[in-house]
């Protein structure tokens, strides 16, 4: 017989592919193997990728973003895969929320803007777009992110701007991911919603700033000092993006008062 996923000859005795070690499949697909296969997929110990990743980017991220950049690409999910459930789940979330919970997303830009009605409609438009097109932002916010941080480590040669891309892509996916699971968790709690919301960017810099102390390990003080170097970056780059999003929205009418 032959391999189903690369085609090379095989014995009936082999249980896995020699040449791509693919797991040979014989049994038909039934629901009962099909539970099973999601099990070892996502819940099994042994083979819990997903569950495996996101404990050790609380308690060693070293290991899994520095092992990655090493060549150690078994033990734990890729980066890109990690920043795909991020983001679907993030995408879930939003489209939960802006089904049945549209009222707290008004009442959340308002919260977020806390300005005169005029000025409050415009930001309630940038926030509503903002998360509209939140996908694509995150797309773009990682070469962005990656930028700032290798900007914070200039003089610091042990990473890359393509491993800090990496860095950046586990980091920013893992804040979300952490975030996302409090969103849904305070969805029926307004008040609470809106604190996890106004929290989560100082969540995600403080995470940060403890993923790059273990990958460059920095003593308390130096990644306070390059925490500190990082707000005013981020700051710089926060306000060339708002620009860019309100010329934008300016030039396609949305900012005007409704």
């Amino acid at each position: 017989m032959n391999c189903k996923n690369c085609g090379v000859l095989m014995t009936s005795e082999d249980n896995f592919c020699s040449n791509c070690g693919a797991k040979v499949i014989t049994q038909r697909m039934t629901l009962r193997y099909f539970a099973s296969e999601v099990y070892e997929g996502f819940l099994s110990i042994d083979t819990s990728k997903p569950i495996r990743t996101f404990k050790s980017l609380f308690t060693k991220p070293e290991d899994v973003i520095g092992g990655y950049i090493n060549g150690t690409r078994k033990k734990y999910i890729h980066a890109f895969g990690y920043f795909t459930i991020a983001i679907t789940l993030s995408s879930l979330f939003w489209f939960v929320f802006s089904k049945f919970f549209s009222h707290s997303l008004d009442t959340l830009g308002s919260f977020i803007s806390n300005q005169s009605p005029n000025n409050q409609n415009a930001s309630e438009n940038i926030f509503n777009t903002t998360i509209e097109y939140q996908t694509l932002i995150s797309f773009a916010a990682i070469p962005l992110l990656a930028l700032m941080s290798r900007i914070v480590f200039l003089k610091n040669k042990k990473y890359n701007y393509t491993e800090h891309l990496l860095i950046n892509m586990y980091a920013y996916s893992h804040g979300t991911i952490i975030i996302t699971l409090i969103y849904f968790l305070t969805i029926p709690f307004e008040n609470a919603f809106k604190i996890t919301a106004i929290s989560s960017i100082p969540f995600i810099i403080l995470y940060y700033s403890y993923t790059l102390k273990r990958l460059y390990q920095l003593s308390t003080l130096k990644t306070v000092l390059k925490t500190l170097l990082f707000i005013p970056v981020l700051l710089v780059f926060y306000i060339v993006i708002i620009i860019i999003i309100g010329i934008y929205m300016l030039a396609t009418g949305a900012l005007q008062p409704s």
